[in-house]
């Protein structure tokens, strides 16, 4: 297997290629060096299995009644190896989309707020999203494969270009929808644990239950639970515990209180179990805190 270190000049336009026919992209499994680009593979028909940097890609879009086409985005974030594995027969309806990395920079460039899901995929080398187009991405895919008669030289490749854009960016849009429904169970989540918190933090003088939490946040017990511990890493009353230590240490170290009255407040009615749980989590006495 032979390949050479020599890095490709990079274009500085989009690449629009099409194959009907073949089944593979190149007859051997040479090793190829390719620029960095964000590549965005329509499959129609067949199936490709590839290696960059000897990371393994595979798609497969079947065959005749049991086509199922698929798209496959991926971003290649420097100079890499390539390399076909030619392992199906059968005839590859298929677009390649090349857009260089520096024309991919320009468009993610970092604004305001929170780091987009495109930036972030176009920040890693060889991330990838799959997904089954849709109806309009089909017919505007097939407008590339079959191109109205008599277009040729510029306008053959304006109309495959503009194409390309609507695809890349309906692509685009489809990455972006699922990070936003996957982040969304955890967002919400991660408010109901912060109200949860919050409530805790407000009721501390006092004696409470879980299902009074639950029931002033509007989840069931065993949801409160859940979604505290998995924002937390603690459960409710060991969150509740911790704080009115917190508290109690901080009478002793800031108000000078006696130690009757920092147990009061860490919710211990006996001083002397309250001396215990202070030196387990702070490894000294109570005494040793007081002003």
């Amino acid at each position: 297997m032979k390949h050479t270190d020599i890095k490709p000049d990079m274009p500085a336009h989009l690449f629009v290629g099409v194959m009907d026919g073949p089944s593979t992209c190149t007859p051997d499994e040479q090793v190829y060096d390719i620029w960095p680009k964000f590549l965005t593979i329509v499959l129609l028909q067949g199936a490709q299995h590839f290696l960059i940097d000897n990371a393994s890609f595979q798609v497969d879009a079947g065959f005749g009644d049991r086509c199922e086409p698929v798209i496959l985005m991926l971003n290649v974030a420097r100079y890499a190896k390539l390399r076909f594995i030619n392992e199906s027969n059968v005839p590859l309806r298929k677009i390649n989309i090349s857009a260089p990395l520096p024309w991919i920079e320009k468009l993610a460039q970092p604004g305001s707020g929170e780091p987009s899901p495109l930036r972030s995929f176009f920040s890693h080398h060889l991330a990838q999203f799959t997904f089954r187009p849709g109806k309009h991405i089909l017919t505007v895919a097939e407008q590339i494969m079959t191109p109205p008669a008599g277009l040729d030289g510029e306008l053959l490749s304006l109309h495959r270009h503009s194409r390309a854009l609507t695809i890349m960016s309906e692509a685009c849009g489809a990455l972006t929808q699922e990070a936003v429904e996957q982040a969304g169970p955890k967002l919400m989540k991660r408010r109901q644990a912060e109200r949860i918190r919050d409530h805790v933090l407000a009721t501390l003088d006092r004696e409470v239950t879980i299902k009074e939490i639950a029931e002033a946040v509007g989840m069931s017990v065993s949801a409160a639970q859940r979604a505290f511990r998995d924002c937390f890493g603690t459960t409710v009353f060991g969150f509740i515990r911790d704080q009115r230590m917190a508290r109690a240490a901080l009478a002793l170290n800031e108000e000078g209180a006696t130690i009757a009255q920092a147990a009061f407040l860490a919710g211990y009615s006996d001083p002397s179990h309250f001396s215990s749980a202070f030196k387990r989590v702070y490894g000294a006495p109570p005494s040793t805190r007081r002003k």
